[in-house]
């Protein structure tokens, strides 16, 4: 299930994209203010952020300024040629005014998930590289066979490669692609992944961090 930030002051059209999203089978979380949002994406991660400009605390450009790993699209009453361009170079995906149509704000999202699919099809850390295609890590032109466990997790490390993933949160990423994986199990995953690359390499790209979880190494 795709996850969405609405990051919104007005309670009314917050409560509305809100019932919008859930009912379209997208998974939710809310942030009233800009700075509300910025702590939810110190420890989140999106797959998309429905963004306003005028904000409490931090406004919306700040907020395109700081995030740059994941599309946003900014839904504003600010109807101006010059604010959209400017949203739009600072890094917005997309720019929809207020009021908007909710079958085309819905289009708009399919299209932002759909358009980053497709250009994550490959992953990529130093001498490895992840194939989403048929679940194959390369190191160097030497292929190896991953599960379909053993590729979720190591997607999940590729995509978080510049912090700690805890044990719970990492499992909670995994949830949707695989079946009765827990802590136990997961460290087994682990050690089978290490294993498999040390195959080819000297290198250990996997970093347990005691009593917390797993990070790529640097």
């Amino acid at each position: 299930m795709k996850k969405i930030l609405i990051v919104e002051d007005d309670i009314s059209i917050h409560n509305a994209l809100e019932e919008l999203l859930q009912e379209a089978n997208y998974k939710i979380d809310n942030a009233y203010s800009g700075t509300e949002a910025m702590l939810l994406l110190e420890k989140e991660k999106y797959d998309l952020i429905l963004l306003d400009l005028m904000l409490p605390a931090m406004n919306g450009e700040k907020i395109i300024e700081k995030v740059k790993d994941t599309p946003i699209i900014v839904l504003s009453a600010k109807i101006s040629s010059e604010d959209k361009v400017n949203c739009l170079l600072a890094g917005a995906e997309d720019y929809i005014t207020k009021p908007f149509d909710n079958k085309e704000l819905l289009a708009r999202i399919e299209v932002q998930l759909r358009s980053r699919n497709k250009f994550s099809k490959t992953l990529k850390y130093k001498e490895l590289e992840l194939l989403d295609d048929n679940r194959t890590l390369l190191v160097g032109d030497k292929k190896i066979n991953l599960t379909k466990t053993e590729y979720a997790i190591l997607k999940q490390l590729f995509l978080n490669r510049s912090q700690v993933i805890t044990k719970n949160k990492l499992l909670e990423l995994i949830s949707n692609d695989t079946e009765d994986c827990d802590e136990n199990s997961l460290r087994v995953h682990i050690s089978n992944i290490r294993k498999k690359i040390r195959d080819y390499t000297d290198n250990d790209y996997i970093e347990s961090i005691w009593g917390i979880g797993f990070k790529l190494k640097d």
